[in-house]
């Protein structure tokens, strides 16, 4: 009988390959970049905001004023109420328009409120991409609101 070739890869070929395939992907997939997505940045926006509010919620409870650091150079916002700290990541663009003073004092990178709610203001912008928030705290009222808008890509 004249034994005929067969063509093919065997299971065990094809699961070798497969595992290399699996050990190369574990080895670079740190390499790979992460970017922000629009989502994640509208959830930066979300957290920053809520972040805010409970400052000045704060400030009316224990009828004392509360300061939120805006901290640009090492990219956080830190609750001047709690211990909480939001990073934005390296990908997204951070820019605060904050008071240089605030009740005859100096501001210090602060958005600061008051025991009646009120603040002196400022304004936070997260953008990346051709997405924006803008976090915007009212210099009289203290209100916080969050306003997107679409930026042209560079």
């Amino acid at each position: 009988m004249n034994r005929v070739s067969e063509r093919g890869f065997t299971l065990l070929e094809m699961v070798c390959v497969l595992a290399i395939i699996a050990m190369l992907a574990a080895v670079l997939m740190p390499f790979v970049p992460l970017h922000t997505s629009r989502s994640r940045l509208q959830a930066y926006a979300l957290q920053a905001a809520t972040l805010l509010q409970a400052d000045r919620n704060a400030a009316i409870r224990r009828q004392t004023d509360v300061s939120t650091l805006i901290d640009a150079p090492s990219r956080a916002i830190r609750s001047g109420a709690t211990t909480q700290t939001l990073r934005i990541p390296d990908d997204v663009r951070f820019d605060a328009l904050l008071p240089h003073t605030c009740r005859r004092h100096a501001a210090l990178s602060t958005i600061s409120f008051f025991a009646d709610g009120m603040s002196c203001g400022g304004t936070i912008a997260l953008t990346r991409l051709d997405t924006a928030y803008e976090i915007r705290v009212n210099w009289l009222t203290g209100r916080i609101e969050i306003a997107s808008r679409a930026t042209l890509a560079n």
